[in-house]
Formats: C-alpha cells, sequence, structure tokens
C-alpha cells in the first residue's frame, strides 16, 4: 500500500470507538506520517520511544510553525498562550523547577503508604455497589476514587464534583486535535472555570494551610522565586486534572478489556500474583493516553523522511504498544502475564515521564483487583458509551451486572 491510500483521521466516524484498525494500517504503510492536518504522526515503537527519550525535542508549542488547527483555534479564540505555564508544555529548566516542586509527593515510597487508604476508598465505593442489579462502574467506581485521591492530596475543599467532572472532561480536550469551532469555545469556557475555581481554592488554602500538596505549594510560591501566581494556579490545576482523568480510564478501560476477554478475567481472578502485571498489560493493551507530542527545534530525519524545524510530531502511545516489532504476533491480544508487558509506553519517557504513574498503578490494581474478588462473575449489562475523546480516550459509561 502506497503512502497516499491511508491517512490519520481522528475524527473519522467510530475512530473514538476503536483507534486501532487505523493504527494497525498506518503502522505498517506510513509509520512516518505526513497529516493532512499539518502535523507529523509516529506510529511505531521504536520511533514513538526514541522521540519521548530525546532531550534536544521540545514540548513548548511556542516553537511550533502554526497549523491548519492553530490557525483554526486564532480565528476562532483569538491570540492567547493558554497552559504553557504547565510543566507539561515547558522545556527544562523551567520544566525541571516546577517538577522538582512537587515530586517528592509521587515517589513509588510515598505513594506506597496511601496504600491503605486507596483501599478503604475501593472498599467504600464497592460497598456502595452491593444489592443493586445494574451498576455504572464510571460512576460508581473509576470516577469517583481517583478524584476522592487527588483532592486529598492536594487538599481541596469540597467542589461541586458534577460541575467539575464537566470542566474536567472539556479541558483534557485541549491535548488532542480539535477542529470544531463550538468544542473550542467550550473549552476556553471551561478553562476560565477551572482558573477561576483554583484560585479561589489557593486563596481559601492560604488562610487554611494544613499538612498536603497545595499548602506545601504555597509555601514554597511564599519562600522564594520558586513559583510565580500564574504557574502555582496552573500547576495545581495540571495536578488536579490528571491526577484523575488518566486513573478513570485505567481503571474502566481496564475491566472493559477483562470482560471481553473472559479466560483472562478467570486467571486473574484466580491468581492474585498476576495483579501487578496485569495493570501493566491494561496500560500496554488500552492505554489512558493514546498520544505524546514533541516539536523539533532543527530538521529531523526518521527512516529516511525530513521532519522540518518547527514541526508538530503526534507520538501515538497506543500504537506503539501494539506494536509486533516490539512486542511479537500477540502484540493485539490481552495478556495479563506479557512478560514484557511493562516495557509500553503508556506513561510517556524522558523528562516528561509521567509523575503520577506511581499513583495510578497503585489505585488501577487495588481497584481492579478488589473488584473482581469481591465480584469475579462482574459482566457487561449493555454496550459501553466511550467519552468521545481522541487522546485522553475512555468510557463514559460502563453498565455491569455484579453476579
Amino acid at each position: 500500500m502506497s503512502t497516499v491510500d491511508a491517512f490519520y483521521n481522528p475524527f473519522a466516524p467510530g475512530f473514538t470507538e476503536n483507534p486501532y484498525d487505523q493504527y494497525d494500517l498506518l503502522r505498517a504503510a506510513d509509520p512516518v506520517h505526513r497529516s493532512p492536518l499539518g502535523i507529523w504522526v509516529l506510529f511505531r515503537y521504536g520511533d514513538v520511544a526514541a522521540f519521548l527519550r530525546d532531550p534536544s525535542l521540545s514540548v513548548d508549542d511556542r516553537n511550533a510553525k502554526p497549523t491548519v488547527l492553530d490557525e483554526m483555534a486564532r480565528e476562532v479564540l483569538g491570540d492567547g498562550d493558554a497552559g504553557s505555564e504547565t510543566m507539561l508544555m515547558r522545556d527544562p529548566p523551567d520544566h525541571t523547577r516546577l517538577r522538582r516542586l512537587v515530586s517528592k509527593a509521587f515517589t513509588p515510597r510515598t505513594i506506597e503508604r496511601l496504600s491503605d487508604r486507596i483501599q478503604t476508598l475501593v472498599d467504600e465505593h464497592l460497598d456502595a455497589c452491593a444489592g443493586a442489579a445494574t451498576v455504572d462502574l464510571i460512576t460508581s467506581l473509576a470516577f469517583p476514587l481517583p478524584f476522592r485521591v487527588i483532592s486529598e492530596m492536594l487538599g481541596m475543599p469540597d467542589t461541586d464534583t458534577d460541575q467539575l467532572r464537566e470542566w474536567s472532561g472539556l479541558l483534557v480536550r485541549s491535548l488532542e486535535p480539535v477542529a470544531d469551532p463550538d468544542l473550542l469555545r467550550a473549552i476556553a469556557a471551561a478553562g476560565a472555570a477551572m482558573e477561576a475555581l483554583v484560585t479561589e481554592v489557593i486563596e481559601w488554602k492560604r488562610a487554611n494551610p494544613a499538612d498536603d500538596l497545595l499548602s506545601a505549594m504555597i509555601a514554597a510560591e511564599e519562600h522564594g522565586d520558586v513559583l510565580s501566581d500564574t504557574e502555582l494556579a496552573a500547576q495545581v490545576a495540571l495536578l488536579y486534572l490528571a491526577g484523575h482523568e488518566t486513573t478513570v480510564n485505567l481503571i474502566g478501560n481496564g475491566m472493559l478489556a477483562l470482560m471481553r476477554h473472559d479466560a483472562e478475567r478467570r486467571r486473574l481472578h484466580a491468581d492474585p500474583a498476576l495483579d501487578a502485571n496485569a495493570v501493566e498489560e491494561f496500560l500496554r493493551y488500552d492505554p489512558p493516553v493514546q498520544m505524546s507530542r514533541r516539536i523539533t527545534l532543527r530538521d529531523t530525519e526518521v527512516d529516511g523522511r525530513v521532519i522540518e524545524e518547527g514541526s508538530f510530531v503526534l507520538l501515538v502511545l497506543g500504537s506503539a504498544n501494539r506494536d509486533p516489532e516490539q512486542f511479537g504476533p500477540t502484540a493485539s491480544r490481552l495478556d495479563i502475564g506479557r512478560a514484557d508487558a511493562n516495557q509500553h509506553l503508556a506513561f510517556g519517557g524522558g523528562v516528561h515521564y509521567c509523575l503520577g504513574a506511581a499513583l495510578a498503578r497503585l489505585e488501577g490494581r487495588l481497584a481492579i483487583s478488589s473488584l473482581l474478588r469481591r465480584y469475579p462473575d462482574v459482566e457487561l449489562a449493555a454496550a459501553p458509551e466511550w467519552n468521545g475523546r481522541i487522546n485522553l480516550r475512555g468510557l463514559a459509561r460502563l453498565p455491569v451486572t455484579l453476579g
């Protein structure tokens, strides 16, 4: 097949329900792909891993030449620099400075100390499901668990959870291609609302400091030129959103995969020793974040093709994680005992490797294993409903019977 026969189209009907057929096609036909959207897209494990770990590449959108989608966003919203203050979109040394302020709260050793508290929360949510004919696992477990955990870690006051979930679901769409002017406006409105909420919370926390991450970040800001007010608000919003959105997808996508692979579900139920590796396989098989991105600061050759300086490059983690060149002929199958499952790229790589990886792994392991051991006959009650996102792709509803 020639490269002109296939192109990356995340807006194609059915893509958000199943992007993997398109990934498979492009990984084979045109793995170093120039999209009609004006961006480059990499699909192979080796290329994606190399770009993730290359310190000569940027994540700062200001280094990218405008694409067709950028021009459309500018026409709809006007000029702006939203999101550039978060560590997610900053290069060293700013990224290093911002990440250092919060990294101690997310080390594997620190996160493991939360195990008992997370297990208690899991049990509370599962207790609440007892006796129900059908349960939506997203609203009953996958969303409220990580939301409560990150809220407690930050020390956030009680908020309107439904409203925050709506804003959060819109804001993470800013991390993916958007071609809908109305959606762009909705994302911008959610961003303004979230900024106002976070600013209000920071002022409340200044008057009510405690032993929590938000208080520590405020103290760092007040004791030196470490965080500006804008940077503080941006990091708080990022941690609040990223601290639960991705784990919602890990739990939901993982449980759906198990229910669609009955032999693997029974295998995991029978062998708790597989719990940790199963989470790695869920992250590989259907990752909660489908793509990352880098920006070239010089002309860069990949497999004989030159990606020009200032190019926006999408790194498709979901495709890399199913590359047979890395994971063999069974790459497209779920195998909770896969020996190299932990070689997945679901958490990115390099200096931008996901800060919350240890927390996501712990929450995913405790939620899925506890649910499966308590309700071994859990099965789908109706078709799942996907959230319609291209990047943070997951389920909006997962109706099940617990058995």
